[in-house]
């Protein structure tokens, strides 16, 4: 999803960023801010979701805080349904997933993908 929307915008996304937390350099908006209201997200820790939802309301307002959230959450639904399911990595996008993708954004180190 975000590689075709940096596409449509006529943008370069690289996407060992997602993986890696870098966000030195991209060319998001408040890149820093969203991606610390992710990871809290992720790593379920209130108090740090907290501080970073702050910072992205100031950063973004009402309606773009609304947003990063719904984005943030379904990104982080689509995990724990795949995993609590026992979706294989090996059957995603009904195995016609991209490789080349998969290698940049570093989803290949992840231990489900290699089959730990």
């Amino acid at each position: 999803m975000l590689r075709e929307s940096m596409q449509i915008e006529g943008r370069q996304v690289h996407l060992g960023h997602v993986t890696h937390g870098d966000h030195q350099g991209v060319a998001v908006p408040h890149a820093a801010e969203l991606l610390e209201f992710a990871e809290a997200v992720v790593v379920r820790d209130a108090p740090r979701t907290a501080a970073a939802r702050g910072k992205l309301h100031a950063a973004l307002g009402d309606a773009g805080l609304v947003d990063a959230a719904a984005i943030t959450a379904a990104f982080h639904g689509f995990v724990r349904v795949a995993d609590a399911t026992g979706i294989p990595y090996a059957t995603a996008a009904g195995g016609q997933d991209r490789p080349e993708i998969r290698e940049a954004a570093g989803v290949n180190d992840f231990y489900r993908v290699r089959g730990e």
